[in-house]
């Protein structure tokens, strides 16, 4: 592993109180720095939201954090506060008044992520704001969801591959899923299919799928999902 860039362990050590990168995060994170789409599986406790976290403080402009769950945002945005992060998010359990400040905020860039389930992200009229602000990395958290619930009662899910289209910029693009292998398949499939993720597989999610199978059993499944 290549030592974190000085730019990089500053942050790490103001906001989250760490001098050292899990294993595989440095890596995420400096492909999504550079601009690339990442697939991020990691095994619980691995670190997965500092790939996306990160990355938002270490340049300008706003990350949106596809997230599925209330309390889930709720539980992300207060532990980032705590730490003097920038964050946000905006769902139905916030009253009219705060969510209109929360909104204020946005317009004036004073956040740097902003958590919100996908129903709201795909509204037309919030998709106007989001190309108002600068959105630099859409960070898809949970990503399982997108098969298990896109196909249900929760239809936005699949319409996430319109996101980056819709709000007129090209920012990059990063997914964290936390899934049984058994399943993993379907996810990928789901993703590839509605060109949430791109062609190839990096190189993390296959040292990361090493790190949650160890044993024969995941080798031929890796290298099925390399077959062109």
């Amino acid at each position: 592993m290549k030592s974190a860039a000085p730019q990089l362990l500053p942050l790490l050590k103001q906001y989250f109180g760490f001098t050292s990168f899990r294993p595989l995060q440095e890596e995420i994170i400096r492909d999504s720095l550079a601009g690339r789409d990442v697939f991020a599986l990691l095994p619980t406790g691995g670190g997965k939201s500092l790939c996306f976290q990160l990355p938002a403080l270490a340049r300008d402009g706003l990350t949106i954090v596809v997230s599925p769950l209330i309390a889930l945002m709720k539980d992300q945005v207060d532990a980032l506060q705590a730490g003097g992060v920038p964050a946000t998010f905006l769902n139905s359990s916030l009253a009219a008044g705060e969510g209109r400040q929360r909104l204020r905020g946005l317009h004036n860039g004073e956040y740097r992520l902003l958590y919100a389930a996908p129903e709201r992200l795909m509204l037309s009229g919030f998709l106007e704001d989001l190309r108002r602000w600068s959105v630099r990395l859409i960070a898809i958290d949970e990503a399982h969801c997108i098969s298990e619930w896109g196909h249900d009662f929760r239809p936005e899910y699949r319409q996430l591959a319109q996101l980056r289209q819709n709000i007129g910029a090209h920012p990059e693009r990063c997914r964290r899923c936390q899934s049984h292998h058994g399943r993993l398949w379907k996810n990928i499939a789901q993703l590839r299919k509605l060109a949430v993720l791109g062609p190839e597989i990096v190189a993390p999610f296959a040292d990361a799928m090493r790190l949650i199978n160890r044993n024969q059993a995941g080798i031929p499944f890796l290298e099925a999902l390399q077959e062109p």
